[in-house]
């Protein structure tokens, strides 16, 4: 327990350092400096698992020193060359004539020293487990939080697959290194230092002859890294695009079928698949060459020294005991050295998950300015010559759009697919962030720049033409922003979406699992519920974004007359390609190629003879109605 607490204190010494050198960055700029923001909580378990380690090695290396004593003293005549202490010990006993009688006190001391060994080894994984299972929880976290809170454009350019193949994929290769390698790196050193020292001790020229053979083995190992570290990282990129495909097709398996797609979807991921495997087999060929080289040289190296050894005892240069020692060390170096090629060869590895995972930690998170209001959104909303163009387009999606929407009103927007109705709802929701100098959007007089994005979003419902549905129960769903709902809540906001008929139908009734995506719900189900999802929440502006397109047009009337007797004040944007959607709109507004070609009520609109009028025609004869 005292370790753990020196340890916490070296924990804490490492994060102020940290945390001092953090404060003048806001990103990461270095490998180590997103390691050790990922390492807090860990360090003290890593740490103790070192120390462990270090007593392994420490360890390991007495057992053959009193093999060789027990050969050269005890059995020969040897002088000793053990610690004082030891000798002390021994005269204590009897001396060396007593333990050539007594050889099971040497058999218990080798006992004791490798139970010691057993007990540290288990200390270490035990530690070293901890660690790494903590490591991996707050990785985790972070990302996942991280990832929450960033722009829906960045969500937008970074395939889901990916960013979920960087935090499984890359997490466990950055865990594996840290805890399996790196904690080891040390244990090793000190393995190799020790012992290298007690060979010295033994014979300078067989200890040289042990020693020649680390710079090859480091070298073919630095080799190798710059090839592996490429090779992983294709890997890597390729393991996120099949990843991509793989999800694509699970979350959309409907209209893969529905359409006959199989045949082609198929081709594709095994098109990608067959990279993918060929990348392996190309990653597998330069590990293949690595270990290979590392068999070769180290078999080498004991093949020297048993000859070199041997040719020194028959020479009377090296005694049996000494032979045997020497033997035992330079069979404890083999895997340690060829340990430090593996760590530099996996640095690569790891190197290339940090980075991976580097891109998703310094990309910028959405922030408040200073200062950031909460003002009532229970005013007008102003729309004051904005304009607005992707980042990679040219041209204007939105140009030199102006209009008010009087608080309490209800507000339409129509227009062709692109003309612009659906980026004026993610303007106003701040999904999307309008450019300095392009204009401004208010409410109540305050540019929803200066308020806080979280207030803002919990205030505006949105109701999207394609909604999302978790893989939970109905009501659930509808209760997903709003915890505190009652039932009552839940049917009443069902009820007004014109959805409760529906769940009565259903068994399970609230209860019905509604699967992935809402996948055993029909388009109109999943519309009205995500209409209720809304609802229950009660927020001040709602914007329905063509979100009747699924439902027939009895229903539509029943849900906007719905509307029209519970919103209440709050303020309504409909936008809908279908008029009947819109017709009693306090005002509508036409959109076509992102400007505003026409405005006003729906009869004065029909009196203009323009788009609306022709759009209004062109439905009318197809429906066989006339508003």
């Amino acid at each position: 327990m005292h370790l753990f607490f020196y340890a916490k204190y070296l924990q804490s010494f490492f994060l102020i350092l940290y945390l001092l050198g953090d404060m003048k960055k806001k990103r990461f700029e270095k490998r180590t400096d997103l390691v050790f923001h990922f390492l807090r909580g860990s360090i003290p378990y890593f740490l103790i698992a070192v120390f462990f380690a270090c007593m392994v090695s420490l360890l390991d290396l007495i057992n053959p020193k009193l093999i060789g004593y027990t050969v050269d003293t005890v059995l020969g005549d040897k002088p000793s060359d053990m610690p004082p202490f030891f000798d002390a010990w021994v005269e204590h006993l009897g001396g060396v004539s007593f333990l050539r009688t007594h050889l099971v006190y040497i058999a218990l001391t080798v006992v004791l020293v490798a139970c010691g060994a057993a007990f540290c080894r288990y200390m270490f994984r035990l530690n070293n487990s901890k660690g790494a299972e903590k490591l991996v929880k707050t990785m985790r976290d972070d990302l996942f939080s991280h990832i929450l809170r960033l722009p829906f454009k960045w969500h937008s350019e970074n395939h889901t697959g990916d960013i979920i193949q960087r935090c499984t994929s890359d997490v466990e290769q950055i865990k594996m290194f840290l805890s399996e390698q790196l904690t080891s790196l040390i244990r090793v050193l000190v393995l190799i230092i020790m012992a290298m020292y007690f060979m010295f001790s033994i014979e300078k020229n067989l200890a040289l002859a042990a020693a020649a053979y680390i710079p090859i083995i480091v070298g073919y190992s630095f080799f190798f890294h710059r090839k592996i570290g490429s090779a992983f990282q294709k890997v890597d990129e390729e393991e996120g695009k099949l990843s991509s495909i793989a999800q694509e097709n699970l979350t959309g398996v409907r209209v893969v079928r529905a359409f006959g797609r199989e045949k082609y979807e198929r081709e594709r991921f095994e098109k990608q698949n067959t990279n993918y495997t060929g990348m392996w087999v190309y990653l597998l060929k330069v590990l293949a060459a690595f270990w290979a080289s590392g068999d070769l040289f180290s078999n080498l190296q004991i093949l020297t020294i048993l000859s070199y050894g041997a040719y020194l005892c028959v020479h009377g240069q090296l005694t049996a005991g000494n032979y045997i020692e020497f033997i035992s060390y330079n069979a404890m170096l083999t895997w340690p050295i060829r340990m430090l090629g593996r760590v530099i060869s996996n640095l690569s590895k790891a190197g290339i998950s940090i980075d991976r995972i580097m891109y998703i930690m310094n990309a910028e998170e959405e922030r408040d300015i200073d200062g950031a209001l909460e003002p009532s959104l229970e005013k007008d909303i102003a729309f004051d010559h904005v304009s607005y163009q992707y980042e990679n387009g040219n041209t204007d999606v939105l140009h030199d759009i102006s209009f008010t929407i009087p608080a309490g009103t209800t507000f339409g927007i129509l227009g062709a697919t692109g003309s612009g109705k659906s980026t004026l709802a993610y303007l106003l929701d701040r999904l999307y962030t309008l450019p300095e100098n392009n204009g401004k959007i208010t409410i109540g007089g305050v540019d929803i720049a200066n308020m806080k994005a979280s207030y803002l979003r919990s205030n505006i419902g949105m109701v999207l033409q394609e909604p999302y549905l978790f893989s939970r129960t109905l009501k659930e769903n509808i209760r997903i922003a709003n915890q505190q709902a009652s039932m009552k809540d839940v049917r009443t906001a069902s009820r007004i979406a014109a959805l409760e008929e529906a769940v009565n139908h259903f068994t399970e009734g609230y209860e019905t699992f509604v699967g992935e995506r809402g996948v055993t719900l029909s388009g109109g189900q999943k519309q009205r519920t995500a209409i209720a999802q809304m609802l229950i929440r009660k927020p001040p502006i709602m914007i329905f974004d063509d979100s009747l397109s699924a439902v027939d047009a009895e229903t539509d009337a029943k849900i906007r007359k719905a509307l029209q007797e519970n919103i209440g004040s709050s303020t309504v944007i409909l936008i809908a390609h279908r008029i009947t959607t819109l017709m009693n709109a306090d005002n509508i507004i036409v959109m076509d190629k992102g400007r505003i070609v026409e405005s006003g009520t729906h009869a004065s609109l029909l009196e203009k003879n323009g788009i609306y009028r022709k759009i209004y025609d062109l439905q009318s004869q197809q429906t066989g109605e006339k508003a």
